[in-house]
């Protein structure tokens, strides 16, 4: 599971093995390719113009967008997340069209979920399209490092038919479109996000551990960025030059190569925490979308039974007050 991406800074382009073959994408200083999106001087842009600092405290929480509108593409930066206890705290790298789109936006999203103390941070990713904030399609992990002790690289590729997730170039998420799944695939244009804030109602074990703030500021930290997507007129929100953009071996991955694949499924049936394709309390029977994998399936019978294989949750304390009332219960 443990792959090495290989960074070589020449001329501000970097190599990226992504595929299997190096592909020279530009890394962006901040300027070049972000605005200021919220949080005064929570947002600190280093001295070398390339990092950025977002930062949470009891004031307020922080975040930059993109100055372009994309329609498709290859996304990254290298983030490390806030250490010691960060319950309650959400970073987010995310691609979205709220602002444009109130009623059947789209989004892409990564959000990093803080925990206690002694407990690792997970991710969680989901999508949606045309508004279909009512079908979750929810997956959460834990990871193979701890992402507060330093970078790491996360990306998302987004092209016509197909999302793919990679944490350190290994892809640990694909979703192909499919017709059944209509206008639920992202197919706007979007901008991309990164924040920080407080999710305390529901971050970490569903609200029951909440931000702290004694332990702030919470400092997420961001580098190396591409914005490697067809850039759309933000004033008519035209496509047309996309069409032509280049979406092949020459510019950007096309998808997990073979060898991706094999490190995507070891990556899912070790970390795999939840997906809303095996979650029968929601579904009855998996979204047409979804692709059933016999081994996740059993991993997450076993994480949890109730929740993934349709049991009943058991009663606790039934056998210590047998001689109570259903009322005093």
């Amino acid at each position: 599971m443990n792959i090495f991406a290989a960074f070589i800074l020449c001329s501000a382009f970097m190599v990226l093995s992504v595929t299997g073959v190096s592909r020279n994408l530009p890394i962006l200083s901040f300027d070049e390719g972000y605005s200021h999106l919220f949080g005064d001087s929570n947002l600190m842009v280093l001295k070398d113009g390339k990092s950025v600092h977002l930062s949470l405290d009891d004031r307020t929480g922080s975040g930059f967008v993109s100055q372009d509108i994309y329609l498709h593409g290859y996304f990254s930066a290298s983030i490390k997340l806030p250490a010691d206890y960060t319950a309650g705290v959400v970073v987010a790298f995310y691609m979205s069209n709220g602002d444009m789109y109130e009623k059947n936006h789209d989004e892409i999203d990564f959000e990093f979920l803080g925990n206690i103390r002694g407990k690792d941070w997970r991710i969680q990713t989901n999508i949606y399209g045309n508004g279909s904030t009512s079908v979750g399609r929810e997956e959460r992990y834990g990871l193979w490092f701890d992402p507060s002790e330093d970078f790491h690289q996360y990306s998302l590729l987004w092209t016509h038919n197909l999302i793919v997730f990679y944490v350190d170039n290994v892809p640990i998420r694909e979703i192909k479109r499919t017709e059944t799944m209509g206008g639920d695939f992202p197919s706007k244009p979007m901008s991309l996000y990164a924040t920080i804030w407080d999710g305390s109602d529901w971050a970490t074990n569903g609200g029951k551990y909440r931000v702290n703030y004694k332990y702030a500021p919470y400092i997420s930290e961001f580098s190396n960025f591409v914005l490697h997507g067809c850039a759309v007129d933000p004033t008519d929100h035209t496509t047309n030059n996309c069409a032509n953009f280049p979406q092949t071996a020459a510019s950007q991955p096309a998808g997990p190569t073979q060898n991706q694949r094999s490190k995507m499924s070891s990556f899912r049936n070790k970390y795999m925490q939840y997906s809303y394709c095996y979650d029968r309390s929601r579904y009855k029977s998996p979204p047409t979308e979804c692709v059933v994998d016999p081994k996740e399936a059993e991993r997450l019978r076993g994480f949890d039974p109730v929740t993934f294989g349709g049991g009943r949750r058991p009663r606790r304390g039934r056998r210590h007050h047998r001689g109570k009332s259903a009322s005093s219960m």
